[in-house]
């Protein structure tokens, strides 16, 4: 995956409020609960202090004082040690650095919550070394997305902890990004709803339906970086969500083709596609376009397929509780939070 940050905007924001929630009716697919619960972190308020950590690529030093802004904007106080603006090659520091980087702000009780500062690469070479108990005798919200995938799916599977996939702290903060990160991370209602189809990205009903399962998912690439391994998404009875930057179809072909015959992804109740960015083929070339590949790798599987939820390398995107209970419905191109994610 081209791993350089993403920086042309797609189209003209627009203002957008945010859904209404509407009744349910009846499901496709009958939801079936996790035979062992997660935790839920607490909620942030204001005044709370967010641990900055670079779990994987180096931060340049205008990005992070973007971060340290961000921060201030939604009215938290930030700790943050030197591996957060060290730079190690393509890292940010070495992996030992990393790690101890991780441990350190789920240990100190003085952190309220972690929030990665970007993805780029380096997170899948600290999971085996992860102090998973520590993690879960410490559960903290910790956000982020891209390579911060690996990290996310990690914790939430050894620790049993439910994490979020949302903006790093140097994303651009837009009001939809900032009013459903309060929502979710803050306010905590259930009953939210995430409706595709927004701020001109375009939306496709790849296949109608509805179901109910629990979340999970995150960077295509890592998630075909990780099947295999311990760390690898199970997608039996969950809805799954996706989004990628920068790939070809054919690419993007591959990975899905990965994940069908590694992971079983027919097994999903579910998937919901964010915005993939930069993903379109160049045009006159010999290649599919991006929904068609997405057509064709997803259709035949039989179960509700959604494409164009705000999420992915775009700036107005929501945040994505990994491992609550939510409903799909590919028709309309919502989904809906059955349950709150934070305590």
């Amino acid at each position: 995956m081209n791993r350089r940050t993403f920086t042309k905007k797609l189209t003209q924001q627009l203002s957008v409020g945010m859904a209404i929630a509407t009744p349910f009716n009846s499901f496709a697919t009958t939801y079936k609960p996790q035979k062992i619960g997660m935790q839920k972190p607490k909620s942030l308020k204001p005044g709370d202090t967010i641990g900055l950590i670079a779990p994987g690529s180096s931060v340049s030093p205008e990005k992070f004082e973007q971060a340290l802004s961000n921060m201030a904007a939604l009215g938290l106080n930030v700790t943050y040690t030197a591996a957060a603006q060290g730079k190690h090659g393509h890292l940010a520091a070495t992996d030992s650095e990393r790690l101890a980087d991780l441990h350190s702000m789920f240990a100190n009780q003085s952190v309220d919550a972690i929030w990665c500062l970007r993805g780029g690469y380096g997170c899948t070479r600290l999971l085996p070394h992860i102090n998973y108990k520590l993690i879960k005798k410490n559960p903290k919200i910790i956000i982020g997305y891209s390579d911060i995938t690996a990290l996310l799916l990690a914790i939430q599977k050894k620790s049993k902890l439910i994490v979020f996939h949302g903006p790093v702290a140097t994303s651009v903060f837009t009001d939809y990004t900032q009013q459903q990160l309060k929502s979710v991370l803050m306010d905590g209602k259930d009953g939210q709803i995430i409706k595709g189809g927004g701020f001109n990205y375009p939306s496709e009903v790849i296949r109608a339906g509805k179901a109910r399962g629990c979340l999970t998912g995150g960077n295509l690439s890592l998630l075909a970086a990780m099947s295999g391994t311990e760390f690898e998404m199970k997608v039996k009875n969950k809805i799954v969500f996706i989004e990628d930057v920068g790939e070809k179809p054919y690419s993007i072909d591959r990975m899905l083709t990965q994940l069908r015959q590694s992971g079983g992804l027919k097994k999903a109740a579910g998937i919901v596609l964010g915005v993939f960015a930069g993903c379109e083929a160049k045009a006159g070339s010999n290649s599919l376009s991006l929904i068609d590949t997405l057509k064709d790798r997803l259709f035949d599987l039989e179960i509700p397929v959604y494409y164009g939820l705000p999420f992915g390398h775009i700036d107005d995107q929501c945040t994505l509780p990994v491992g609550i209970k939510v409903e799909l419905d590919a028709s309309k191109g919502t989904l809906t939070f059955l349950e709150r994610a934070v305590s």
